[in-house]
């Protein structure tokens, strides 16, 4: 059973999906600087915070984790190998998986990078008071949810 739409209720889902699409553009933006300024690429950054806040992890299962895809993450993994920030290790359990994991020339660029990159986030988001990021987070979280659950009607 099909709910009926109405203009105004379409032009409000196109006005919030711009405003998000801008915020977050804008937000990126900002974000992606400040890492450039380290020499390293965004993709190669996440990987490297992930590996750091989180260990070390299957070559496999690291685009999942951070959004990318899988074609991509043998490039940036060569990138950051080759830079000397994490290295390949074999598990001895199973020959079929490799880990990466984060080397001390690799942590020593996080933790130099990491407080002036969270501070320039909470820089940026410290418009909203901290009810307001609260609201927002749940709003997303709902958005986020129904967003990966949806099935398209037609």
């Amino acid at each position: 059973m099909s709910k009926e739409v109405s203009r105004e209720q379409l032009d409000q889902s196109l006005k919030l999906f711009i405003v998000l699409s801008r915020a977050h553009r804008a937000i990126n933006d900002h974000v992606h600087k400040l890492i450039q300024q380290h020499e390293m690429n965004p993709t190669e950054f996440a990987v490297l915070e992930l590996l750091y806040h989180k260990g070390k992890q299957p070559l496999q299962q690291i685009g999942g984790k951070i959004l990318l895809a899988s074609g991509s993450i043998t490039y940036v993994i060569d990138k950051l190998e080759k830079k000397e920030f994490l290295a390949r290790v074999a598990c001895p359990n199973d020959r079929r998986v490799t880990y990466a994991e984060i080397t001390d020339k690799g942590k020593d660029m996080i933790e130099s990078m990491f407080p002036s990159h969270e501070r320039r986030i909470h820089d940026i988001l410290s418009v909203l008071e901290e009810d307001e990021k609260e609201t927002a987070i749940a709003l997303l979280k709902k958005l986020g949810h129904h967003a990966n659950e949806y099935i398209p009607k037609d």
